[in-house]
C-alpha cells in the first residue's frame, strides 16, 4: 500500500506542475514587471491544492489548531520547527495565505520546483558564502516590510524525529528586522509521513498555530535577547500539549 501512494504522490506532483507550467510561466513574467502581487494569492490556491490533495492521498490523521491566531493581512513572520521534507506541504495547507520560504541554494537547479518555490515568494539562500547569505535574508526583510510573510525554520535543519533542536541564533532576524509578527508552529510527526522509511504512510500528524508575538511592541533590545527563547518556548509547550 504505502508503494502505491508514494507512486500516486509523485504522479499527482508532477501532473499538477506539467498542467500549471503556463500559469507559472506568466507569474513568473509578470514578477519581473512588478505585477507579482497580482498573481500570488492565485498562484498559492494553486499550490495549497496541491498540498491537500497529497495529505489526502497519504490518508494521514491530521490534527489542526490555533488557525484563527493566523493574521488575515500585514507582515507576519511564520516560524517553526522543521521535523521533514512534508513540513512545507503542511504549510501549504494550512496557513491559508500566500507565504514565502528561504530554501537551500541547490533547490534552484531543480526544473520545476526552482520556478514554483519562485512564484511562490520564495528564496534561495548559499549557507556557505556569509555575504550572500545576508543579501538574501534582506530580500526576505523587504517582503516582510511590505506586508508579506515568509516562513523560517530557526533550526536550520531537520530534526528527522529527533526533537526540538537549537535555535540558531541569527534565525530570526527577519523577524527582529522587519517588525513582523511572530506567529509559532509547531510540527510533529511529518518525518513518519516519508522520510523515515522513504515510502508515503499514513502517520498521525499535528500542526499547532501559536497564539502571535507583536514584536512591534517589543524594545530593541527585547527583540534581540528575548525574542529567539519566546519562540522557542511557545513551540516546546505546544509539542508537549
Amino acid at each position: 500500500m504505502s508503494h502505491i501512494k508514494t507512486g500516486l504522490v509523485f504522479f499527482f506532483t508532477i501532473l499538477i506542475m506539467i498542467l500549471f507550467i503556463p500559469i507559472g510561466i506568466a507569474a513568473f513574467v509578470l514578477g519581473f514587471v512588478g505585477l507579482k502581487m497580482f498573481t500570488s494569492w492565485g498562484i498559492y490556491k494553486i499550490a495549497q491544492l496541491w498540498a491537500r490533495g497529497v495529505i489526502i492521498i497519504t490518508r494521514c490523521k491530521m490534527t489542526v489548531s490555533g488557525r484563527e491566531y493566523i493574521p488575515k493581512k500585514g507582515s507576519v513572520c511564520f516560524t517553526s520547527n522543521h521535523v521533514g521534507v512534508f513540513d512545507i506541504i503542511l504549510a501549504l495547507a494550512y496557513i491559508g495565505r500566500p507565504f514565502g520560504f528561504i530554501a537551500k541554494k541547490e533547490l534552484a537547479f531543480l526544473p520545476f520546483i526552482n520556478l514554483w518555490i519562485y512564484i511562490l515568494g520564495g528564496l534561495f539562500i548559499d549557507r556557505k558564502n556569509i555575504r550572500k547569505a545576508i543579501t538574501t535574508i534582506n530580500k526576505g526583510i523587504k517582503k516582510i516590510q511590505k506586508g508579506g510573510s515568509m516562513l523560517i525554520f530557526p533550526e536550520g535543519t531537520r530534526s528527522k524525529g529527533r526533537g526540538l533542536l537549537p535555535f540558531r541564533s541569527g534565525a530570526i532576524k527577519l523577524a527582529t528586522n522587519s517588525l513582523a509578527t511572530v506567529v509559532p508552529i509547531a510540527i510533529s510527526g511529518s518525518y513518519e509521513v516519508f522520510e523515515k522509511e522513504n515510502l508515503v504512510k499514513a502517520a498521525p500528524v499535528k500542526l499547532v498555530f501559536c497564539p502571535p508575538i507583536i514584536t512591534k511592541d517589543m524594545s530593541k533590545e527585547e527583540r534581540r535577547s528575548e525574542l529567539l527563547d519566546q519562540v522557542r518556548n511557545a513551540i516546546e509547550e505546544a509539542l508537549a500539549s
